[in-house]
């Protein structure tokens, strides 16, 4: 079918749906609906789709389109759940189980029949994990049902009047529920309000005396103090008393009329410094190798089982600073020390990686300064991975992965994806050319043509495209909270299988062959030449373009989903850039 996709913003849900649909044979198109009701009527009028599908819309859409064509709204709640706050409310009551429903678009908000609803349960953690996962998950799976009964025809779908259906309208969840009370509220309260606003919008707080959004929030057993006392600080987080205990708080955001320069979501502990210089709290840091009973917060672990090491890492959001990039780095030179025959590098769940940190790099007081120093750390991880020769290196992409971080990826020797994950292995929508040895490793799996397609059309890949392209080794269909242990289950068994050390040996010696023929050093060299005349020009789309993507500001998409030139904003069937 042509499928036309309207999304308020190519999030990583609506880079999935692409992906998915185009995966089964569909033409799919995408405008978005951020640059107004114009592009969408023009997009509709052009391609004259069979289905328009929404996976992603915070506006309406213009009635005459869905008036005229059937028109799917994804929705994330269960059947009969309105209003534009579902999983606010979820987290917030405690659902233990939540749902996606596929409905058409009607004049009154999610009032229409519905297509297909999918259930999931509700994990305890931040509303944007549950999002990219739990929900995306169930997300997918409702819409390529809702797709096969349309395209079938003789389904029809069930209107809200059905007595199966409790409607229950829920208000948009404001601030004022929002509001932690420092001195009632116990820790397991502060935590749920944290962790339902954790992307956005954050929970609106005072700190220093200045209003901030507080964003993310992980428990502490140890440090106690008054209630909303900053206690101390750790790998760019802040810790806080509660009445009962403690929380860490990864990020702030300074309002956006606050006067601040940065008035986005940042490290905490960089945005209390530069709100009070005077501020000194003690760095607490925990071991990288965390006894089991500890709950705190510790962005980077390591753990060994049998011959199998285990380094996980999670970044708010994906993105990596210089600081979290040399952390890595030594927490990867710490985990070689061990005697391990298979490494395994991944977080339990979310995000692998998503390369640089602009919003780091955005603060910066010297951005040009501070995108060559992350690149010239993330570098420095990629290559101590690509030259890791005395064991087996396997990337665990519980979550997407994209620009650098996907690099990243490709640098380990094996790439295991979970079923749900998207890659984007490209710069080039936030007008980069690259690096993290992407002109050595991508083309050595998936070859020299198929590298400069993916760079060069810059659209999300699938798992099992990736998997198919030779970008993943293996698929693991495991639920979003069962990738980890399943994932050490598979590398106890690599761990074990005969003739390992026959696959290490060749490994190193490919590394050795490879060197011979052009060192890895020329292609950072002939990388970072190309980096550094984008990062020091000032003219550069990419500073532009990487302001507008921090500060949100109306084109802060990265680069739109097609030439410039194009006003709607669309890319082509089948992911061909018009």
């Amino acid at each position: 079918m042509d499928i036309l996709l309207v999304a308020s913003a190519f999030n990583s849900l609506s880079q999935r749906v692409y992906a998915e649909l185009s995966d089964r044979g569909h033409r799919v198109d995408v405008v978005l609906a951020s640059h107004g009701d114009g592009p969408v009527r023009a997009a509709v009028r052009e391609s004259c789709p069979d289905l328009v599908i929404a996976p992603m819309l915070t506006t309406a859409l213009p009635e005459e389109v869905w008036r005229e064509h059937t028109c799917l709204i994804v929705h994330p709640g269960p059947p009969g759940d309105r209003g534009p706050s579902a999983l606010d409310w979820a987290i917030a009551e405690q659902a233990p189980e939540w749902g996606v429903t596929v409905l058409q678009a009607e004049a009154g908000m999610d009032a229409g029949p519905v297509w297909a609803a999918e259930p999931f349960r509700v994990a305890s953690v931040g509303k944007s994990d549950l999002y990219r996962n739990e929900v995306s998950d169930a997300a997918v799976t409702a819409v390529l049902t809702a797709v096969r009964r349309h395209a079938e025809g003789a389904y029809k779908p069930r209107p809200q009047s059905d007595p199966s259906i409790a409607v229950v309208w829920r208000d948009p969840f404001r601030q004022e529920r929002r509001r932690i009370g420092w001195e009632h509220d116990d820790t397991a309260t502060v935590l749920r309000k944290l962790r339902g606003a954790d992307s956005r919008p954050g929970v609106r707080d005072e700190l220093l005396g200045r209003e901030l959004f507080l964003h993310g929030g992980h428990p502490e057993d140890e440090l106690r103090g008054r209630p909303g006392e900053l206690l101390a600080q750790r790998a760019g987080a802040v810790c806080r008393a509660t009445r009962d205990g403690a929380v860490w708080i990864p990020e702030l955001r300074p309002r956006k009329n606050s006067g601040d320069p940065a008035p986005f979501r940042r490290p905490a502990a960089a945005v209390l410094a530069a709100l009070d210089p005077s501020l000194r709290l003690p760095e607490v840091a925990a071991p990288l190798e965390l006894p089991p009973r500890r709950h705190t917060y510790a962005d980077i672990r390591y753990r060994q089982r049998g011959d199998v090491g285990l380094l996980s890492f999670s970044f708010p959001g994906g993105a990596m600073s210089t600081d979290q990039c040399r952390r890595l780095l030594a927490a990867y030179e710490h985990a070689l020390t061990h005697p391990t025959r298979v490494l395994v590098l991944g977080g339990a769940r979310d995000f692998f990686s998503n390369g640089i940190h602009l919003n780091v790099i955005e603060a910066a007081p010297d951005p040009a300064q501070e995108s060559w120093d992350n690149l010239d750390a993330m570098d420095d991880l990629v290559e101590a991975v690509l030259c890791t020769t005395d064991r087996l290196v396997v990337a665990a992409l519980a979550g997407n992965a994209a620009a650098g971080g996907a690099m990243l990826a490709l640098a380990a020797d094996q790439v295991w994806c979970r079923t749900g994950a998207v890659l984007n292995p490209h710069y080039r929508r936030m007008g980069l050319y690259g690096s993290e040895f992407w002109t050595y490793s991508l083309p050595r799996r998936v070859g020299p043509g198929q590298a400069r397609r993916l760079t060069e059309q810059a659209l999300p890949v699938s798992a099992a495209t990736a998997a198919r392209l030779g970008l993943a080794d293996r698929l693991v269909p495991a639920a979003p909270g069962e990738f980890a242990a399943e994932t050490e289950r598979l590398a106890a068994a690599l761990a074990a299988a005969p003739g390992l050390d026959r696959r290490i040996a060749e490994k190193a010696a490919a590394r050795a062959a490879d060197e011979r023929q052009r060192p890895l050093a020329e292609y950072r060299r002939s990388e970072l030449a190309r980096m550094h005349a984008l990062f020091f020009d000032p003219a550069a789309p990419y500073h532009a373009l990487r302001a507008a993507f921090v500060r949100k500001t109306p084109s802060g998409s990265p680069r739109p989903l097609a030439a410039p030139s194009d006003p709607t904003g669309r890319t082509g069937p089948a992911g061909t850039p018009r």
